[in-house]
């Protein structure tokens, strides 16, 4: 049996004081990429916030990369994001320093000291998305594709366990949105365990994999049927 990279178990998603999503439980094992799909407002955002330790989780068990959820405390957040690769939908990148100062911005952030392993660190994650050339570049030079490759490579800089990617071609057309999967498959083929929210059919159908849906307050496993 693989290991378990996520396990929860009869959780509720709150944000503010009312209840998202309820009631839910699941099992993500190492190795596996998941889609989370729903439409707009029906909790996929939520449910990724409480596993990042944006939103506390106040009701039911969860486990993350071998983090309580339940338990969690605000100085453990740091660490457990360590261990999480996170992708938002608007590539959040710093825009007054260049690719590589943006990297070694978050490798400083999360306790690294030492320049040439710093240095190696971001070549070997540029390298990984195919942007190796492009470090020098600010960006506001690059594409949208380009920075969500950026974005993808900041999340393997820690080599997470879990990357946990919300949206992350919610803003970009088809095509760039295609080269962009292509990486996410590449790094989970490469045994890393992906999470992705997405509400991009055409991507599920192309790249087919276990599929969870957030609708009516619940998050179930759903098949996708091929065309």
């Amino acid at each position: 049996m693989s290991e378990s990279i996520l396990e929860l178990n009869g959780v509720a998603v709150f944000q503010k004081e009312s209840m998202v999503l309820n009631n839910v439980s699941l099992d993500v094992k190492k190795g596996e990429f998941v889609y989370l799909i729903g439409k707009t407002g029906s909790g996929k955002s939520s449910f990724m916030k409480t596993l990042y330790g944006d939103l506390p989780l106040t009701q039911g068990e969860g486990k993350i990369v071998g983090f309580d959820l339940k338990s969690l405390k605000e100085k453990d957040i740091p660490f457990l994001r360590r261990k999480l690769g996170i992708v938002f939908q608007d590539f959040k990148l710093l825009p007054d320093r260049n690719i590589n100062n943006n990297l070694l911005f978050v490798l400083k952030a999360t306790g690294w000291k030492d320049q040439i392993k710093m240095n190696a660190q971001i070549e070997e994650v540029l390298d990984k998305v195919g942007m190796k050339t492009k470090g020098f570049k600010f960006p506001h030079e690059l594409s949208g594709g380009e920075q969500q490759r950026i974005a993808i490579a900041r999340a393997l800089l820690n080599d997470p366990e879990l990357i946990l990617a919300d949206e992350p071609t919610g803003n970009l057309d088809p095509q760039t949105s295609v080269e962009v999967m292509k990486v996410l498959q590449e790094i989970n083929k490469a045994g890393r365990t992906i999470l992705m929210a997405t509400h991009d059919y055409a991507l599920i159908l192309k790249y087919p994999s276990k599929t969870l849906k957030c609708d009516g307050s619940k998050v179930f496993e759903v098949v996708q049927k091929a065309v």
